[in-house]
């Protein structure tokens, strides 16, 4: 890894090691060009009230994404999920919820404070079919061929190797998996530069990829039936959108 790279995994590992702190102290905290507001494009109201009721308010004041994969993702009784980028825990305890007792929710998360804070989190909802790992998307510390549905909010354009983590996730997946995938990106007439005009890296702007290149990345890595839908707008030309993809069989 580049000192360029190493240089915004820890800027962007510092952030959310703080708003880890926030939420535990009760405050809250988001993605995007504004780091500490939480509005109508970022945040826990990207979920409905019944979702976020049935909570731990730490896992809802953590909630940091800029969509809600759960409602994309069609989970079904008995799958195992895995959430990239999983902070506090919310889309790991909903999909535990979702898989029920004879599924399993992994979160898969590389700041000690939001591992903390979501271990925590699973066992104030007694949640008992979930586990959280510490690592990063880029190297997924779960074997090949075992995960049914991957799913990450808001995380996958925080890494400064994303060809790496398309490839992990299709290792990870069994044939015929699949990913149900929340994530900014870019109209694509705007060039890296622009993207950085918008908003910074840590703030889940300046490394989004364009919709071609989101395509290009899943496609390179071998994912079939890729469907990427704008949900809404982030920034000018920058919007959350909702991915998909399979893994052949």
């Amino acid at each position: 890894m580049s000192e360029h790279s190493t240089d915004l995994r820890e800027t962007v590992r510092r952030r959310y090691a703080e708003a880890a702190v926030r939420a535990t102290a009760g405050g809250t905290a988001c993605c995007g060009p504004e780091p500490v507001e939480v509005d109508e494009t970022f945040g826990s109201t990207l979920y409905a009230a019944d979702e976020r009721d049935a909570l731990p308010a730490t896992a809802v004041a953590a909630s940091l994404g800029c969509g809600n994969p759960i409602a994309v993702a069609e989970l079904r009784t008995g799958e195992r999920v895995l959430d990239l980028g999983s902070g506090g825990g919310i889309d790991v305890l909903l999909s535990a919820r979702r898989v029920g007792p004879t599924g399993k929710a992994y979160g898969l998360d590389m700041t000690d404070e939001m591992l903390e804070l979501a271990l925590a989190n699973a066992e104030k909802a007694g949640a008992t079919n979930v586990e959280f790992l510490k690592g990063t998307i880029e190297a997924v510390p779960l074997p090949a061929n075992t995960i049914d549905v991957v799913i990450s909010n808001c995380v996958i354009n925080l890494s400064t190797d994303k060809p790496a983590v398309f490839a992990e996730t299709f290792r990870v997946l069994k044939p015929g998996g699949r990913i149900g995938v929340s994530d900014v990106i870019a109209d694509d007439a705007l060039a890296p530069a622009q993207r950085a005009e918008r908003g910074d890296y840590a703030g889940c702007i300046a490394g989004a990829l364009s919709f071609a290149e989101y395509r290009q990345g899943l496609e390179a890595a071998g994912f079939t039936d890729v469907e990427i839908t704008p949900a809404h707008a982030v920034a000018d030309g920058m919007h959350s959108a909702i991915v998909r993809a399979t893994k052949p069989r």
